[in-house]
């Protein structure tokens, strides 16, 4: 997926299409954990879809929720959704970050081994 670090630096079409890849992957990774907030919001607790997006949407940003919990099911459904999300969160922001901090350090790497040869 990505250079081997002796390897010269990729050129930077090779590197926009990586961080498309990447985004296109989160905004999936964003679409399947609001599809699962959305359904558990709606069948454990009751919500209109609307206002289920809404629950998901601020959970999985990080936010809290917008709607009180009423059911136990709800709030078991709302504690295992804000450590799903939370999770979710790393593996997004990693999924963006990691081409730009690969491609720092690798740029990094082959200028400090000029200076080493020289």
């Amino acid at each position: 997926m990505a250079e081997h670090h002796k390897s010269p630096l990729a050129p930077r079409p090779v590197f926009f299409a990586r961080l498309a890849r990447n985004a296109a992957l989160g905004m999936v990774l964003i679409a399947i954990g609001m599809g699962i907030g959305m359904a558990g919001y709606h069948f454990f607790e009751g919500l209109p879809w609307i206002d289920a997006f809404t629950n998901a949407a601020m959970i999985l940003s990080g936010m809290g929720p917008v709607c009180e919990l009423k059911t136990f099911g709800g709030k078991l459904f709302a504690g295992c959704y804000a450590l799903f999300s939370g999770l979710m969160f790393i593996l997004v922001v990693g999924l963006f970050f990691g081409p730009v901090v690969h491609r720092f350090l690798h740029k990094f790497h082959l200028e400090s081994g000029k200076e080493k040869s020289d």
